[in-house]
């Protein structure tokens, strides 16, 4: 991992995110790209793009206190030692899809973003634009809630329906554990709804991992109401210190992660999230 995309508002949430960005880079040499999107009113983008002057002065008077305030964060001893590279993404349309463009343009290998929950970051990810980042994102992207002193993960909860087309996105979250040391622990969650027997589950568990050829990862069923409270539940219960999930958008995985599990995970979750496309 090499290149990391920390988008950043400039908030508590989005340098709790620079902190873990951080952190990883130290350990693997990595390159941050931090990311400040630049949203200007209808007005301001109607008048700059049909040449008005008067309205131009407004949009400099934006990117000189972006980069002031790029200034005062690059100063901070947790940056100290690390390239890192300020970015101005002035996106008219949309602050995900700025994100995503910026992701691509700089070969990122992983986002991380701040977030406070239901809400994103203030102002930069506000609502959905945290959830069409993941929904929408090719690389992986980590969401951090709070901030992390020590980023240090024992256990990894990859939460799946062990499908086939899990495998691609699995492996690579059974590379990153390996990366910082951690136990990988393959969920599956039971639902009334979708009710299997344990010797169905035991089949289907082990078809999988022969498959996927995995190694230093345990497997757990749990048995709970919904595929999100079992996540959550079970991630409480044995002090995970990071949640895995895959996605690819709407349909999810199969019957597993139908509609928005991901992004209501990204939302809900108090510990780290980590969303793999499928």
């Amino acid at each position: 991992m090499k290149r990391i995309l920390v988008p950043t508002d400039f908030s508590e949430h989005s340098i709790n995110a620079l902190k873990v960005a951080a952190q990883l880079a130290k350990k693997y040499q990595s390159e941050i790209y931090l990311l400040h999107i630049l949203e200007f009113p209808a007005h301001s983008i109607d008048q700059v793009s049909g040449g008005t002057s008067n309205v131009v002065p407004e949009v400099i008077f934006f990117m000189k206190s972006a980069h002031k305030r790029f200034e005062e964060l690059l100063a901070q001893d947790f940056l100290k030692g690390l390239t890192v590279h300020e970015t101005v993404n002035s996106n008219f349309d949309n602050a995900y899809a700025g994100i995503i463009e910026s992701s691509k343009e700089c070969n990122a290998e992983m986002i991380i973003i701040g977030s406070h929950g239901s809400q994103g970051i203030e102002e930069l990810l506000v609502g959905s634009n945290t959830e069409k980042v993941v929904r929408n994102s090719d690389i992986p992207v980590m969401v951090i809630k709070h901030e992390h002193e020590v980023f240090s993960v024992d256990d990894f909860v990859y939460a799946t329906a062990f499908k086939n087309e899990d495998i691609p996105s699995l492996k690579k979250a059974n590379a990153f554990a390996k990366e910082i040391d951690a136990k990988l622990h393959l969920l599956y969650i039971n639902t009334p709804n979708n009710f299997m027997t344990d010797d169905e589950i035991k089949k289907m568990t082990t078809t999988f991992i022969t498959k996927a050829q995995l190694d230093n990862y345990e497997t757990h069923t749990y048995n709970d109401r919904s595929v999100e409270r079992g996540i959550l539940n079970f991630s409480k219960n044995i002090g995970a210190g990071l949640i895995g999930i895959s996605t690819h958008g709407r349909k999810g995985i199969s019957h597993f992660f139908n509609g928005s599990l991901s992004e209501d995970l990204v939302n809900h979750a108090q510990r780290p999230v980590l969303t793999y496309k499928i």
